[in-house]
């Protein structure tokens, strides 16, 4: 478990790690043809990017001063109805789509063996077609789990527990609580351990406590998902029912002293740094230790105790919780971690819940779709460098960099031009923003997969391996010098972040496509389109939360008083403008969760447009000239909006509005665009049309 939750990136996670469930799988995409689940199934589809500029999804017959989503977007629907196996379609998930069956080709190329494979290509090989041999894995049924179950069995009372929940956390399974490295929030050079919250099976911890009759039957639902998951394994239905009634109540506990998502957003709210002596107050040092045996942790000195009344409530839970629970809830997790690479009725069930209920999605997708991504999150950078080889060469990377390079000029002369802004703010604002570092496309250097063991006909081993092989080299940074190379996503990832410790910004190769990046649009398009994910990165830093760190990454008030008041007055504009959307039924989007990512839309859209009119004024560009019917101002715009089109389940943006930082796609556009000053003029909008209302909300 690392501290993801400090890298804030432009999407939520879109594919995750192909074995934790439809939970990680959030975002809404396309997909042709479902299969099925056999060790011979082929993808059978062939996907292609969505253009740059998408001249079918418009809908002219829309006033773009009234709605600019439905204008730019309105057409998007009807031309890309939800696939059955999907939760929604999006521009995300469609290059998402187009990526996964760029890496099946390496994937299925990399599987059929022969003696000219490299010890890389063994591996992502090996490892793929061992996640496709569905055939294997019905044949041995629980066996590949036992061992871990008899680990369990043999719990005899809560002083067994510290050792085997290292185990369990060191292979994916978070039971209880959670335990990682991250860079100390006020002293960036130093890599230090911390525990955290952790070990619910529900998205997060409104989901125990909400009332109204919505959640209350995802709780049903979720208590009977237990229990089928259970009585699958071997327990007796009855006795699973009261096991699963059981397992709800303690993760009902550990709920009531989690922090909220909101919450979490505030560094200062979950740093506390503790020395393992204060440490040791909450959890004695040979039940520490043998944790920390389990897990495979070095000896640490200091720990950031992220939300210390979590984990005094989640001792007081296990001490007074019955052992046979305990062994339930460890067995539970354990399976619903495993279920992909079980049998497919344990790989059924836990979709029907987390993928069917929860997020609305009918069928789960084609399993070579998810055996490709879960090699792309086991081994990224072994499967990333032949990826970047074939799809990010030429001169990808220097015309990003160049569009990076511009964008960061806008944002420095933007802050020069701030009236709110006291010039002592000022200076260290623009320390940071020439501080901040740009990684782009993929790695200087590759990660080292040697000692990790991939075998062709062990599929929930490869996965347990790989996970604890991440969680060794992950555990083994504390103590150590930062790597400032290192990267938080794989290459081929449909996505991009801002990681205020590190302060840089990383756009990985997977993004670097069409219609995000499309060589063959001109720099109207390529601007409003990957431009303003680069600007919304580069805000990141400066949003409510980043702007708490400082150019060396550390958890630093460098505002001024006033300005940090100034400051939180624009902001307040933004929570009280998202917090009134009405995302599904009743459900209205959180202005303070979304506030990050709102603040990154509304400030990368204007930098992006500045960048975009000062390159354009260097190549002599006539803005007024009109391409497909629309001038540059406006292809610029329309690019924008396209970057949100959607058409998504209910059930899906439900989920995402009471768990997700971002705001749903149709409201970033919108929500944007109302607040940019050059929309007007580029659409010949009056004043108080509902896209240039009279107040308008700014930041940067």
């Amino acid at each position: 478990m690392t501290m993801n939750r400090m890298m804030d990136g432009l999407k939520r996670n879109l594919g995750g790690v192909f074995g934790l469930g439809a939970v990680a799988v959030l975002a809404a995409g396309v997909c042709l043809a479902q299969g099925t689940a056999n060790s011979s199934e082929k993808p059978n589809e062939v996907y292609k990017p969505i253009p740059g500029f998408d001249m079918s999804s418009i809908d002219a017959s829309v006033n773009p001063c009234n709605d600019f989503y439905k204008f730019a977007c309105g057409k998007f629907a009807a031309n890309h109805p939800i696939p059955s196996d999907q939760p929604g379609v999006d521009q995300f998930y469609a290059l998402y789509n187009v990526n996964t069956q760029s890496l099946n080709g390496i994937l299925t190329q990399a599987a059929a063996g022969g003696a000219g494979r490299t010890p890389n290509e063994q591996k992502i090989g090996d490892y793929y077609k061992s996640c496709m041999d569905t055939s294997a894995i019905e044949a041995n049924g629980l066996q590949p789990l036992q061992p871990w179950m008899d680990k369990i069995n043999a719990v005899h009372s809560v002083r067994d527990l510290p050792e085997l929940i290292g185990e369990l956390q060191r292979i994916g399974v978070d039971v209880f609580f959670g335990y990682g490295e991250q860079q100390d929030f006020k002293d960036a050079s130093k890599q230090i351990a911390f525990v955290d919250q952790a070990g619910l099976g529900l998205p997060e911890r409104d989901y125990y406590l909400r009332t109204g009759a919505k959640d209350e039957t995802i709780r049903k639902q979720y208590v009977e998902h237990v229990a089928k998951m259970l009585t699958l394994a071997g327990t007796p239905a009855a006795e699973a029912t009261k096991q699963a009634e059981d397992i709800m109540a303690f993760e009902t506990v550990l709920a009531k002293a989690s922090m909220s998502v909101t919450d979490r957003r505030d560094p200062e709210k979950t740093y506390h740094p503790q020395t393992i002596a204060t440490f040791h107050e909450t959890i004695s040092p040979p039940a520490f230790n043998q944790f920390r045996k389990g897990i495979q942790s070095p000896e640490i000195s200091e720990v950031n105790n992220s939300n210390p009344e979590f984990l005094t409530a989640m001792m007081k839970a296990m001490r007074g919780t019955d052992i046979a629970t305990l062994k339930a809830y460890m067995r539970y997790h354990l399976l619903t971690t495993s279920a992909s690479r079980l049998p497919r009725k344990f790989d059924d069930e836990n979709f029907d819940f987390y993928g069917r209920k929860l997020t609305g999605q009918p069928e789960q997708s084609a399993r070579w779709k998810r055996c490709s991504n879960a090699v792309n999150g086991s081994l990224g950078e072994a499967l990333g460098e032949v990826y970047v080889s074939k799809y990010f060469a030429g001169d990808s990377k220097a015309k990003m960099l160049e569009m990076v390079h511009d964008i960061e000029l806008a944002m420095s002369n933007d802050i020069d031009h701030l009236d709110w802004m006291s010039d002592t703010t000022r200076v260290r604002a623009k320390e940071k923003l020439h501080g901040i570092a740009n990684k782009i496309g993929y790695p200087d250097k590759w990660r080292d997969y040697t000692k990790l063991e991939v075998k062709a006909d062990d599929a929930l081993g490869n996965r347990f391996r790989a996970t604890a092989f991440e969680n060794d080299r992950v555990l083994n940074k504390i103590g150590k010098p930062v790597d400032h190379n290192e990267w938080g996503m794989t290459p081929p990832t449909v996505n991009a972040y801002y990681d205020p410790s590190m302060n840089d910004i990383n756009f990985p190769a997977g993004i670097l496509q069409p219609a995000f990046y499309d060589q063959k649009q001109d720099d109207a398009v390529n601007y409003g389109h990957i431009g303003a994910v680069i600007g919304h990165e580069l805000t990141h830093g400066f949003d409510d939360e980043g702007r708490k760190f400082d150019a060396k990454g550390n958890l630093s008030d460098w505002w001024t008083p006033e300005d940090a008041k100034k400051f939180e007055t624009r902001t307040d504009c933004l929570v009280n403008e998202y917090g009134n959307f009405v995302a599904v039924d009743d459900v209205k989007v959180n202005g303070k969760l979304t506030l990050g990512e709102n603040t990154a839309d509304n400030g990368g859209l204007v930098l992006a447009y500045m960048a975009y009119l000062e390159r354009a004024k260097q190549n002599s560009v006539d803005l007024n000239a009109k391409v497909n019917g629309y001038t540059a101002p406006q292809r610029f715009y329309i690019a924008y909006a396209q970057n949100w089109c959607e058409n998504s389940r209910p059930d899906a943006i439900r989920q995402q509005v009471l768990t997700d930082p971002h705001s749903p796609d149709h409201f970033r556009a919108n929500g944007a665009i109302v607040n940019q000053p050059g929309f007007a003029n580029a659409f010949s909008c009056k004043q108080d049309t509902p896209m240039v209302p009279a107040n308008s909300c700014r930041v940067w």
